[in-house]
């Protein structure tokens, strides 16, 4: 599916009129749309017309069209699971990440974290860019856990302003989001 639509991209660029559109690559906004909203729907709204418009903001109002849909959307819940998200935190180095992780999950704030070492994050602090070396937290829990969990990093993180940024689980394996309820506190 991937190979087809990225087929379809590439001749809609070579059958541009303009050299300009023709060495234009898919805009930024473009790829957050595929990945937000899925390949199938990508696809299916560049199959509706022969050539769908190039320009970045008919892309932003077709993404803001389609979110206003998917911002409904929630999980199909058993009465063995509740809302959940994902929630993404960065630490400055291992150690740090291992003890967070470890106490989230003591805690029972979180049923797991995963830990993702080696990111390189850029970012502008105090009128200065930096570049550092972190790892992320990839954290499951549910939902109305999230005030109590941003606390506990508040609390035990050395970052005077850590990342905490939840999204939320709008579909998944049963089974693990039924142990994901399991290992989490009420």
């Amino acid at each position: 599916m991937a190979t087809l639509v990225a087929t379809k991209i590439r001749s809609i660029f070579s059958s541009a009129s303009s050299p300009a559109i023709t060495s234009r690559r898919l805009p930024i906004v473009g790829v957050f749309c595929v990945l937000s909203f899925g390949i199938s729907n990508f696809y299916t709204s560049l199959s509706l017309s022969s050539k769908p418009s190039l320009l970045s903001s008919d892309l932003v109002s077709n993404c803001r069209s389609r979110s206003i849909h998917t911002s409904t959307i929630r999980m199909e819940a058993s009465n063995n699971t509740v809302p959940s998200i994902v929630v993404y935190v960065t630490v400055p180095n291992k150690d740090a990440g291992k003890k967070l992780a470890e106490s989230l999950v003591k805690e029972k704030l979180a049923a797991c974290v995963n830990r993702v070492p080696g990111i390189e994050s850029v970012y502008e602090w105090q009128g200065q860019i930096q570049t550092d070396s972190e790892e992320l937290l990839i954290i499951k829990t549910r939902e109305s856990l999230l005030d109590a969990l941003k606390e506990h990093v508040k609390e035990n993180h050395e970052y005077d302003v850590p990342e905490v940024i939840a999204l939320p689980i709008v579909g998944g394996s049963l089974p693990y989001l039924e142990w994901l309820k399991a290992n989490t506190r009420e």
